[in-house]
């Protein structure tokens, strides 16, 4: 399998590699962008006599060492391209500003993702593609495989509401949604009637050799952690479903070596939890009663109980069916101590953070309001009837990007 980065050198990619060499350009990426040799997309563009202009960062930065929603500070090395830092204090950091495109030809785009609509990078991507296209720059990305498959089959997920568009769903999408971050930029574009391809506004330098319905595990390279959270595959295997816990005070294992597989709080009975959710059933998912104590973030230093959640087989794991059910045992556990968030998240001070997550307030409703546990799941868990002809649609659409 060859990522967008590994056909630099091809003759495919013959064109763009003048493209670079011979004009000024940018590059939006982070430490997670290696080659199947580990080699980082900066060092292969210095091979190929390309440097760019400026660098841009998302989320986390660009060594990808920064928390959650924590503010980045862009970097200055006189010997290195400028780093700025598209992951600020504000939402107006969230997007390059029109003077640091001028005089650029080309943006170059390389981010890992994760494959989960929250999940910023796709989002920061969108958004440097938009502002690239109103100063006439044209964006090329270096596209990877969906590490947890592109299989519509596994898609979750409601898309949200228009009035719960954030930073963690800038547009309408479901949860899981077995899109690559190029096929979704591409999606966009095209439904905004954005001329795509090589003479157009928009190129994607497509995988080679990826098997859709397969994940990370199958891709014979290394699983590179793309933020301080996602250490592993079966992390962002269950991060899909495990993101909703940030809107609660439930704990979802930051602070320990195992983020999103754990999750509890001092308040809940493990062995009770644990039981109650695998009675409900968790196919493709072992749930065992587990105790930890969070180094930082919520809880810090207490000991929690609560669950850690194992993947056994991923094309029967369902992670946002399993996740919501979790919040809800926990909640009718404890009612008086479970609390859903409000707090600024994600820049968003006005919806609690559950919601934006949720892409609406229909799943917390339910849940304060002791609806049945089957319709709280079935609020949040249903992707668009049609979303497989989308998925595939927009892989035939990448896919005719003749670069």
């Amino acid at each position: 399998m060859l990522v967008g980065l590994d056909q630099l050198f091809s003759g495919q990619l013959s064109t763009v590699r003048k493209r670079l060499r011979g004009e000024s350009f940018a590059v939006l990426t982070h430490a997670a962008a290696v080659d199947r040799r580990g080699r980082h997309t900066l060092e292969l563009l210095d091979e190929l006599g390309a440097t760019p202009e400026v660098v841009f960062s998302p989320e986390h930065g660009f060594d990808g060492v920064a928390q959650a929603e924590e503010a980045v500070a862009d970097q200055r090395d006189e010997a290195a391209p400028r780093i700025v830092s598209l992951y600020g204090s504000d939402r107006a950091s969230l997007s390059p500003q029109p003077e640091m495109l001028q005089g650029l030809s080309t943006l170059v785009i390389d981010l890992a993702d994760v494959g989960s609509r929250y999940y910023t990078y796709v989002w920061t991507a969108l958004l440097a593609a938009r502002a690239a296209l109103a100063q006439g720059v044209h964006t090329l990305v270096l596209d990877r495989p969906n590490p947890i498959s592109g299989d519509p089959q596994l898609s979750e997920g409601v898309p949200q509401d228009a009035d719960h568009l954030s930073f963690v769903g800038l547009e309408p999408l479901p949860i899981r949604h077995g899109l690559t971050l190029g096929e979704i930029i591409a999606h966009f574009f095209a439904k905004d009637g954005v001329p795509l391809g090589p003479d157009g506004a928009l190129s994607v330098a497509a995988t080679r050799g990826w098997e859709r319905y397969q994940t990370a595990a199958a891709h014979h390279r290394p699983f590179v952690p793309p933020s301080p959270n996602i250490p592993t595959l079966e992390t962002a295997l269950v991060y899909p479903g495990a993101c909703l816990i940030e809107g609660t005070n439930l704990s979802e294992g930051r602070g320990t070596t195992t983020p999103f597989q754990l999750v509890g709080a001092p308040f809940l009975d493990a062995g009770a939890l644990a039981r109650d959710l695998t009675q409900l059933g968790t196919p493709g998912c072992l749930v065992r009663p587990a105790r930890f104590r969070p180094m930082f973030e919520k809880h810090q230093g207490a000991v929690c109980n609560g669950v850690m959640l194992h993947v056994t087989n991923s094309q029967l794991f369902r992670p946002v069916a399993t996740y919501v059910s979790l919040i809800c045992l926990a909640q009718r556990q404890a009612p008086e101590a479970f609390e859903f968030l409000n707090r600024v998240y994600e820049f968003e001070a006005d919806k609690p953070a559950f919601d934006l997550l949720c892409g609406s307030a229909r799943v917390r409703e339910a849940i304060l309001g002791g609806a049945h546990l089957e319709e709280v799941v079935s609020l949040l868990t249903p992707a668009p009837h049609d979303w497989s002809e989308t998925v595939l649609s927009a892989e035939a659409r990448v896919q005719d990007m003749q670069l």
